[in-house]
């Protein structure tokens, strides 16, 4: 063989190799948008996330994830009203009402008392509201929007709080709560006397069920805690856009929707790296589905961030570039500062480094709900 045909041979197998390695083009283009203020607000929580969470999915998968598309990041300190360590109730309620609390309070202040959260102040200003969660929806982070109590383990009284709420679309577990009480109330039935139509994973999947007729809808996933996505629940990325779509045919001023990826935090809490990247994965093909819609939507603004971080995970040095060695510190929480990503009206407002009460303040903002409020 010439020299000559052996430096094209190799020229050639070097630029197929080099072809492998190029990152494909991301699959959604966030472009910007001129409209001032948004219609619609989605704010995705990925209970446990932290930027270690978000690295790990990003060097995991083949091809970009959705998360990295985002155009605007900022940072929040995470910290509860007394303990550097928050927990996803006080986290969560900080976002949802503006109000640092203690750690297992739901909804309420230091002093106990309640506060409205911003899905609250949708509600009461016309928009349509919504909740889908991997976890029950009576767990500590989605009840922090909707419920007021001292404890976090309340899930009876948390339910009930459900039932005195104007949601008009739910998703997640704790079926339990609502239908096999200790006060033995039927609040599944007391939902479908208020105008929810009311299903569950026993009765049908949630990909079989068409939404066209129904203006009130809530989905029991699990009688308690779903499943994790390793062990066969497949339905976030899809609650996702029925969500997303179902708010937005029967609310023309707009709607607030909130989804949780919970079980990132689960994973993390056990320090098992495949449970976890597989519950990662799953709550970015959730981002991709809102992020389709936004971006047809134009009108939408969408949030990403966690409630705290949970392991303390480092990504270690790995034999192959691609190949992830994800280990943990602790099975607990941490302190360290969140990431907030946004996109669509009022992103800009996300920037930079603030405390976790802030996303509630900005929230606020970008709705103009000081201005609705006051002219009312």
């Amino acid at each position: 063989m010439t020299v000559k045909k052996l430096t094209y041979l190799l020229t050639l197998v070097l630029s197929c190799f080099a072809c492998k390695t190029v990152d494909p083009t991301p699959q959604i283009i966030l472009q910007t948008t001129t409209i001032q203020k948004p219609k619609n607000i989605v704010l995705m929580i990925g209970d446990g996330m932290g930027l270690s969470q978000v690295s790990a999915a990003i060097y995991n998968q083949k091809t970009p994830t959705h998360i990295s598309n985002f155009p605007v990041v900022g940072y929040q300190k995470t910290h509860s009203f007394d303990n550097l360590i928050t927990d996803s109730a006080a986290g969560a309620t900080a976002i949802a009402t503006g109000q640092k609390t203690r750690n297992n309070v739901v909804g309420l202040d230091t002093s106990y008392q309640s506060h409205q959260s911003i899905l609250e102040e949708a509600e009461e200003i016309g928009l349509g509201t919504g909740i889908v969660t991997t976890d029950a929806i009576t767990g500590a982070t989605p009840a922090s929007f909707y419920a007021h109590q001292k404890l976090r383990i309340m899930f009876e009284h948390i339910a009930e709080d459900l039932l005195k709420s104007g949601i008009d679309f739910f998703v997640g577990g704790g079926k339990t709560y609502f239908d096999n009480r200790e006060d033995e109330r039927n609040l599944h039935a007391a939902l479908e006397d208020k105008g929810y139509i009311i299903s569950d994973f026993i009765q049908e999947e949630l990909s079989r069920i068409n939404l066209n007729h129904y203006s009130k809808f809530g989905y029991f996933s699990a009688n308690k805690k779903p499943l994790p996505k390793n062990r066969g629940r497949t339905y976030l990325p899809l609650a996702s856009k029925m969500g997303v779509e179902f708010l937005d045919r029967y609310n023309e001023a707009g709607f607030f929707l909130v989804i949780e990826g919970a079980q990132i935090d689960w994973a993390c809490h056990a320090n098992q790296p495949r449970y976890f990247l597989d519950e990662i994965k799953d709550f970015d093909n959730a981002i991709g589905e809102v992020l389709k819609f936004a971006v047809r939507d134009k009108e939408t603004l969408v949030i990403v961030t966690g409630d705290h971080e949970t392991g303390g995970m480092a990504i270690n040095p790995a034999s192959k570039l691609k190949k992830l060695k994800l280990e943990f510190t602790l099975r607990d929480h941490t302190a360290t500062m969140i990431p907030v990503y946004a996109y669509g009206p009022k992103a800009e407002l996300f920037n930079g480094i603030y405390e976790n009460t802030a996303i509630y303040h900005k929230m606020r903002e970008a709705l103009e709900l000081e201005r609705l409020s006051s002219s009312k």
